[in-house]
């Protein structure tokens, strides 16, 4: 469908320079354009400017377009892109938000057989019809928020059979949604009971069993070990990651959620795509990332569930890093994928400009999960997928209205996503 959109208040991320990213003092410029239009043709963006523009030259767009919308006081910006999910799940864990509530920690959960490993159990014990259900439910409901692009970790099989299952359910979730998604295979999201007293067993059968069927189905386009204390060490991450990369499939890892776990060095050396979590960072990890092209991707949700520290994210940016945020939507510690959420708590606990803060949701993020060609940016040749909010004074209204609904309308690949609303 054509589609022409005018006398938008202001066109956020209006931007056709060539950039991967934006860093450090960069993040605080966005480009934006004031009283602006927007054409769309067969699903991609095809042309943008300010209404004096389109009145000059390009009104051929009225009479080419089948819809033609009336965008007065509204502002336009690229969809959010949510870099880190784990949203394939079985069941909730509510239960264990309880005893947070009672003072239990993340580690003493999990040693109690709760956290990752109950998942585990509810997953392997639920059909892969229902598990696609309820995947599904969350693609609907993350679309209404303004998510356009979510990467999709595995990670609650822990066996080869269901860790297979859940790519499996990935995948099906590519091919039956809009959204852009991109597929992570998580096998080693923690260590199993039955391999506690011998883990490299555990990475012995990631790396021999789940990682050739995952190749032969093309079932991930990224590989992620949760590196931390109490998890995987940094030596069997590093044979997990070689493994990996010798299917295809880069690096992506959960690191330093917990402690200075030496995470970020690995990822570094193994060239990763991103490192999430970083509630503790060292200068020299600040230092090994500003020489890398590896993206600091910050999940404030699950600080928030979990009470743990806060990323450093705003001493990162004055060194001069990137940074991406993005929603770690999981049952256990991130049960939201609410993406303008992190933009407001991006702001209001880790003290990120509204334009630090939005670029962190969209051509950062974009670039964490892979898909700066299509995504993150309003750009000619970029997919039209976008966010139309009500009725606004302006973007910083966006972070500051934290919890209330301000979009009025999703737009993926040109075509309005009412039926998920």
């Amino acid at each position: 469908m054509n589609l022409l959109i005018i006398n938008i208040k202001q066109l956020v991320q209006a931007d056709n320079k060539s950039k991967a990213y934006v860093s450090g003092k960069q993040m605080s410029k966005l480009p934006i354009i004031k009283d602006a239009f927007l054409y769309v043709e067969s699903g991609r963006i095809m042309d943008f400017g300010k209404m004096a523009d389109l009145n000059i030259g390009r009104e051929r767009y009225f009479s080419m377009s089948e819809k033609i919308i009336d965008a007065s006081n509204k502002i336009i910006l690229p969809t959010w892109c949510d870099s880190h999910t784990h949203i394939v799940y079985a069941g909730s864990r509510e239960k264990e938000f309880v005893d947070k509530i009672k003072g239990l920690t993340y580690e003493e959960i999990a040693k109690r057989g709760g956290g990752i490993l109950n998942s585990a159990e509810l997953l392997r014990q639920t059909s892969e019809e229902d598990l696609f259900e309820q995947a599904s439910n969350r693609i609907k409901e993350i679309i209404a928020l303004g998510t356009g692009a979510v990467e999709i970790k595995s990670g609650y099989g822990l066996t080869p059979e269901a860790e297979i299952k859940m790519l499996r359910i990935i995948k099906r979730l590519k091919d039956s949604f809009p959204i852009k998604i991109k597929s992570t295979f998580l096998g080693a999201h923690t260590i199993p009971l039955e391999y506690k007293s011998n883990p490299d067993e555990y990475v012995d059968i990631i790396i021999n069993e789940m990682l050739p069927v995952i190749a032969a189905e093309d079932l991930a386009d990224y590989i992620d070990v949760f590196c931390d204390k109490g998890f995987f060490t940094p030596d069997q991450t590093e044979r997990i990651l070689m493994a990996g990369m010798k299917y295809g499939l880069r690096a992506k890892l959960h690191a330093n959620e917990l402690d200075h776990s030496g995470g970020i060095k690995v990822g570094v050396k193994y060239g990763a795509l991103s490192v999430d979590h970083l509630e503790y960072i060292s200068d020299e990890d600040i230092e090994l990332l500003k020489e890398s092209d590896t993206m600091p991707t910050i999940l404030p949700g699950s600080a928030f569930f979990l009470n743990l520290p806060l990323s450093p994210a705003r001493k990162m940016i004055d060194a001069g890093l990137p940074v991406a945020f993005a929603s770690d939507y999981n049952p256990g510690s991130c049960p939201s994928g609410n993406m303008n959420l992190v933009l407001s708590m991006a702001c209001i606990r880790y003290k990120l400009l509204p334009e630090e803060a939005i670029n962190a949701c969209t051509v950062n993020s974009a670039y964490a999960m892979g898909v700066s060609d299509t995504h993150g940016t309003i750009s000619i040749g970029k997919s039209a997928s976008f966010i139309i909010t009500k009725p606004i004074p302006s973007y910083d209204y966006i972070p500051y209205s934290f919890g209330n609904h301000v979009i009025e309308s999703v737009y993926l690949n040109g075509e309005l996503q009412k039926h998920y609303e």
